[in-house]
């Protein structure tokens, strides 16, 4: 817990040095970007609420998303107060029996657990995508809105590589219909790329852009296999290497320009 604690305050100095810096109670920025900023929804949600009348600002309802706001002005969308948040990246190597949740009805741990409280409840993070219950590996937490949705766009075909452990082998026939396609439910699902990594043929790694429910593992049980273990190695270039389950990272600026400029995004503040 001490590296996650380390983390934190670090994260924590910096926002605070970089807040004194900028002057943050004078910046100003647009409606959408700041609906965008506070982890509610993207941008684009955003102009959407502006436009349909649903966002208040100073207790009137605003339908200009250029519409300049403050950190003295009170936003509202549908009732719910708004705050800036600091956009915030963390990398987290999932463990099993862990919900991939901001919360869960049902009590069940979720991810938002292994996080400090105090980050948890004044900075508006959400997971981007899923990870089952029981698939471990690669998960990114954040608030920022813009570009959680820009990620888990189809259009954008992000990178997931998957390490896959079956009880039995699985043979080359098979490894090459994951490349052609399985046919689920919803569709055909096919590989980007596939490859046994064991030499007994029970470790498989895939990779897919896809990001569809359960997507992998439906596919090796549609060949008939029973999965032992179920691990996303990397996402959108990013890895958990060095880092053990149940544990977290803040991204670095380099990994963070990386993933804005992967979908399209300026890594500038936009007045």
């Amino acid at each position: 817990m001490a590296r996650s604690g380390n983390n934190f305050k670090r994260f924590k100095d910096e926002q605070k040095k970089a807040a004194a810096e900028k002057g943050s109670d004078v910046e100003e920025m647009r409606l959408n970007r700041f609906i965008a900023r506070s982890g509610y929804c993207s941008r684009r949600q955003a102009d959407t609420l502006i436009f349909d009348g649903h966002v208040k600002v100073n207790g009137k309802v605003e339908v200009s998303p250029g519409t300049r706001v403050g950190a003295k002005d009170a936003v509202e969308v549908n009732g719910t107060v708004l705050r800036r948040a600091d956009h915030v990246y963390i990398l987290m190597n999932k463990g099993r029996d862990t919900i991939t949740s901001t919360r869960d009805e049902k009590g069940r741990k979720t991810v938002m657990d292994y996080l400090p409280g105090s980050l948890t409840e004044s900075e508006g993070l959400f997971p981007v995508g899923r990870l089952d219950r029981n698939t471990e590996g690669c998960l990114l937490i954040t608030n920022d809105g813009d570009l959680a949705h820009r990620l888990m766009h189809p259009s954008y075909e992000i990178s997931k590589i998957y390490r896959v452990e079956t009880v039995d082998e699985v043979t080359e026939v098979q490894l090459e219909a994951l490349k052609t396609g399985i046919q689920l439910e919803d569709g055909p699902a096919r590989a980007d790329q596939v490859s046994s990594v064991s030499p007994d043929g029970r470790i498989t790694a895939i990779g897919i852009h896809e990001g569809r429910n359960r997507q992998v593992r439906r596919m090796f049980e549609g060949m008939g296999h029973e999965i032992k273990s179920l691990e996303r190695v990397q996402y959108a270039g990013l890895t958990t290497r060095g880092l053990r389950r149940g544990k977290w990272r803040t991204l670095e600026n380099k990994e963070i320009k990386r993933l804005k400029r992967l979908v399209g995004l300026k890594d500038v503040t936009q007045r």
